[in-house]
């Protein structure tokens, strides 16, 4: 096989990758769950950089890679310590328990419609004017005495 046809299979695997933990993390509500997903969305990156350096021949994806690595271990030491606070204090790992979390006397949140923003009048956006203008005739305006 040609280095551009193991190039395109490296791609779809990684983009399967990706996808796949793409819709882990939107489908599911187990916090464990969710970390596993980004992690897999994480690999699925690190895979077609890999590719894409191997198939230029440089080691810049690696490079990336190696970062992605690192933001990888600080996100699952985040994820464990999120884990545990969630399993000790309400014995669930679903995402709904941090509504029971709160400090006492907090409403709960709840999710309302995005408001929808009035469409801005044509023309240029303008900015309101700082201090006070001075009084200038429309001769003035059309005649500059210097530039």
């Amino acid at each position: 096989m040609s280095d551009a046809a193991w190039l395109e299979h490296y791609l779809w695997i990684g983009g399967l990758l990706f996808a796949v933990g793409l819709v882990g993390l939107i489908v599911r509500r187990n916090l464990l769950v969710m970390f596993i997903s980004i992690e897999i969305m994480l690999q699925g990156v690190a895979l077609n950089l890999v590719a894409w350096g191997r198939y230029h021949g440089d080691l810049g994806g690696s490079v990336l890679v190696l970062a992605i690595i690192a933001v990888a271990a600080c996100e699952a030491a985040i994820a464990l310590t999120l884990i545990l606070i969630l399993a000790r204090q309400s014995g669930s790992l679903d995402v709904n328990a941090w509504q029971r979390l709160r400090e006492g006397g907090r409403p709960a949140h709840v999710d309302r419609r995005i408001p929808v923003e009035d469409e801005p009048a044509g023309g240029w956006p303008q900015l309101p004017p700082a201090g006070v203008q001075p009084d200038r005739s429309e001769e003035a305006g059309r005649y500059r005495t210097r530039v």
